[in-house]
């Protein structure tokens, strides 16, 4: 059995950290390993992976496969795939391949899975895992029809480690043909570094409850204090921001909301399960619909004023019985204390 490894590279040339916990996942599999890159430029990515045991390196490099476009990613995975000959092909499930190998896989009659959590393999019979129902209930798959395309989830398995080293890449050409570059990619958009509140590589997932904007012991709603403690614990942090779904609703309702919050931050049944290594909840009740979005948090923590909530009922690791807007500021103020002594 051919296993493909398939990624593209960081703007940087480097790979990310999916894509070597992808690579960890692939190397579970056995059989005969290869390695496919795409990006502007691909020997440092080979030589940062040198030691995988893979028996090729290829890529398709030029600044045309440096941008995230599909007409030009999916040829370049085509030509990499046919040249591999593989019959199961492994990548990261990142936005760039998620829109763009399910057409790959079509083109080569082959079939693809999405959001796959684990790989077991037993000779040249596949199982792959995946999550359904909001994940509540896990299957296990396997499919006869071949090159099987798999995108693995973030946070499913160890990134690989390993020595560096210099490879061979064999280029594989492919042609710009003007209907490739059809799509001219101008630039990119992105917010201002500290109003970054997604991020899924963060060592730490802060989910705000709408007890954030509700009245406080005075009788009255603090929003913009709520605002001030949340962004200023994310910038020192660079923890990922998450919400229940009740808050982010509220901005629907006319209600003042924290103003760096939208649905993209929502956690829960209806919203996003992320994988940080540890989550702290704070002014949300821990219930059922919630507490499915953490369910693969590793270590789960919050911040509640009730001693009876959701969270003291087995949902969290421990559970604060405190004001969070005091817990908060008094966490921001050692948080700063120790940045102001390392930069000492």
């Amino acid at each position: 059995m051919t296993v493909l490894f398939l990624a593209h590279t960081e703007a940087d040339g480097s790979l990310s950290r999916i894509t070597l916990e992808a690579l960890a996942a692939a190397k579970t599999v056995g059989g005969n390993l290869a390695i496919g890159l795409v990006g502007l430029e691909t020997q440092r990515a080979a030589e940062s992976i040198a030691g995988c045991s893979a028996s090729r390196f290829l890529a398709v490099t030029g600044e045309a496969f440096g941008v995230s476009r599909y007409a030009t990613d999916a040829a370049a995975a085509e030509a990499i795939c046919r040249a591999a000959g593989a019959s199961v092909v492994i990548a990261p499930h990142t936005s760039r391949w998620a829109r763009t190998l399910p057409g790959v896989a079509q083109r080569l009659g082959g079939s693809v899975d999405t959001h796959i959590t684990g790989v077991t393999a037993t000779g040249d019979e596949l199982q792959v895992a995946r999550w359904f129902y909001r994940q509540r209930m896990e299957a296990w798959l396997d499919r006869a029809q071949r090159p099987w395309v798999l995108l693995l989830d973030s946070g499913c398995a160890a990134a690989w480690q390993g020595a560096t080293g210099v490879v061979t890449v064999e280029n594989i050409n492919v042609e710009l043909t003007p209907a490739l570059a059809r799509t001219s990619v101008i630039g990119k958009q992105a917010p201002k570094s500290e109003l970054q509140t997604i991020r899924p590589d963060a060592a730490l997932l802060f989910v705000a409850g709408a007890g954030w904007t509700k009245k406080q012991k005075d009788g009255q709603p603090h929003v913009d204090q709520a605002a001030k403690l949340i962004s200023g614990f994310l910038e020192v942090s660079q923890a990922s921001l998450g919400s229940s779904k009740s808050l982010v609703d509220l901005s629907g309702e006319g209600q003042a909301v924290l103003p760096f919050l939208s649905h993209l931050n929502q956690v829960g049944q209806t919203g996003s399960t992320p994988r940080h290594p540890k989550g702290l909840a704070t002014c949300c009740h821990g219930e059922e619909p919630h507490v499915v979005g953490w369910r693969f948090i590793q270590e789960r923590r919050a911040v509640n004023l009730d001693a009876n909530c959701g969270w003291a009922r087995g949902k969290a690791d421990v559970l604060y019985v405190a004001d969070a807007f005091e817990v908060m500021a008094r966490v921001n103020a050692l948080l700063e204390e120790k940045a102001a002594a390392r930069a000492l």
